[in-house]
């Protein structure tokens, strides 16, 4: 039988019950960042982000909706849409992590607002027959699938829900065969043995299906509470005042698209005829060089223009350390097909993005991975002997 387990917080500004169950969903609680030394205090006055043109759905197009994931990142910022838009939103997740957090210059009512009105379904999606059985009960009307990476995940999801009307998709630009004509368009040819194979084959299961779906792929994925070290790399060697070690040329062309831009399309897509059966291509709208980025985080996080330090990877030894945080490759995508037919575009440049998700997280000294300069002494290392 199913156990509902109930956590108060000890706090007054983070008081609500924190309730898991296999049978039943209730809302979930006000809890604390899950991160390193989080504080909510401010210097100054910040607005807090709410969608710029949002509409508010009328109780008879109110869907009820599940976000598989929804605890990190990108998840935490949709579901902020889709409850402001009047939404019922659970959030499926295994229940290790605090199922909301107040964001950064998010006011204690709007928190408190937002948290009692999200539900959780604690659960394992490897568990499919718990899934199926539990999605079944409950019944939905859209799925928003933040964390799936196998076609295996989605078949009991879609066998539970036999009258889904939409299955929204986060699979990943990754999946695009390389290619020297760029940027990728979503016509593009993909690559069946990428790292990302799983997305690929499970919006073929989508399609084969005959299930109502769209796709969207990002490219980097950056902003606040980001877990991939995309920007942070940056803002950590920015902060100890050392050297930016990159890959060969530095003049490799690449792409990012803000986490809140990101949820605006997530938020597009929904219920719209455009959208059916389509895959998009969402980041920023320009692209940038390695170098290019190095400079722009430091203007981002107001420090000096950093020294870059260019170095060939194929004269070192890393192990299973990673030197750099993206792919030593031009890539870049079109997102044309995206603000052409459905309504959406950036809100985010790159600069205007690099100093929300300094100031909203880094500058106040959260991060998600300690500082490890490791590979960096050994390319600077082997520089200084070299020169």
């Amino acid at each position: 039988m199913a156990r509902l387990v109930v956590l108060q917080q000890s706090q007054p500004s983070l008081q609500g019950p924190w309730i898991s169950s296999k049978s039943s969903l209730l809302p979930s609680s006000l809890s604390e960042f899950n991160g390193t030394g989080f504080n909510i205090s401010f210097q100054g006055r910040r607005k807090a982000w709410q969608q710029k043109g949002g509409f508010q759905v009328s109780a008879s197009s109110a869907k009820k909706i599940l976000v598989m994931g929804g605890t990190r990142f990108i998840g935490v910022f949709l579901s902020r849409l889709l409850v402001q838009e009047g939404h019922q939103v659970t959030l499926f997740t295994r229940g290790k992590a605090p199922i909301t957090q107040q964001l950064p210059g998010e006011s204690d009512a709007e928190y408190s607002e937002f948290s009692s009105k999200v539900l959780h379904l604690k659960g394992d999606r490897q568990d499919f027959e718990f899934v199926k059985k539990s999605l079944s009960a409950e019944g939905y009307d859209v799925v928003y699938d933040i964390n799936g990476r196998e076609a295996v995940e989605v078949e009991p999801i879609l066998d539970a829900l036999p009258k889904l009307e939409q299955y929204i998709y986060c699979s990943s630009a990754g999946v695009y065969l390389k290619s020297d004509l760029l940027p990728h368009f979503e016509t593009d040819a993909v690559d069946p043995k990428s790292r990302h194979k799983g997305k690929l084959e499970t919006e073929s299961l989508l399609s084969s299906k005959g299930v109502n779906w769209t796709s969207i792929r990002p490219v980097y994925i950056y902003g606040p509470l980001n877990y991939n070290p995309v920007e942070e790399w940056f803002f950590h060697r920015l902060k100890a005042g050392r050297p930016i070690p990159v890959p060969n040329s530095g003049n490799q062309i690449t792409q990012l698209g803000h986490v809140k831009d990101l949820a605006k399309a997530f938020i597009k897509v929904l219920g719209n005829p455009k959208a059916s059966k389509q895959v998009f291509n969402i980041s920023g709208s320009k692209y940038v060089t390695f170098d290019g980025l190095a400079k722009a985080c430091a203007k981002a996080g107001g420090f000096p223009e950093p020294e870059i330090v260019h170095y060939n990877p194929k004269e070192f030894d890393f192990g299973k350390k990673k030197a750099f945080p993206f792919r030593d490759q031009h890539f870049f995508a079109s997102i044309e097909k995206a603000t052409r037919e459905l309504d959406w575009e950036p809100e985010f440049d790159l600069i205007s993005g690099l100093a929300d998700s300094y100031n909203l997280d880094f500058g106040r000294g959260t991060f998600r991975k300690a500082a490890d300069f490791s590979t960096d002494d050994m390319i600077l290392n082997k520089s200084l002997v070299n020169a």
